[in-house]
């Protein structure tokens, strides 16, 4: 299965509390925060609500 490497980049202060609960979930809480996920399309669907937040690439 496909990995996909997720790094917050920016605060969700002052969005959406969804957004800070997507974060969270993904194990992301901090700026700088780094983590590796699997690929699939739950991922793929969070990664997307929060894309102004993070940068990721697939590995």
């Amino acid at each position: 299965m496909a990995k996909i490497k997720i790094k917050q980049v920016k605060s969700p202060i002052g969005r959406n509390s969804k957004q800070r609960k997507i974060l969270i979930s993904l194990g992301l809480n901090k700026i700088n925060r780094e983590k590796v996920v699997d690929e699939n399309p739950a991922i793929q669907g969070m990664i997307e609500k929060v894309k102004h937040l993070i940068v990721f690439e697939k590995e």
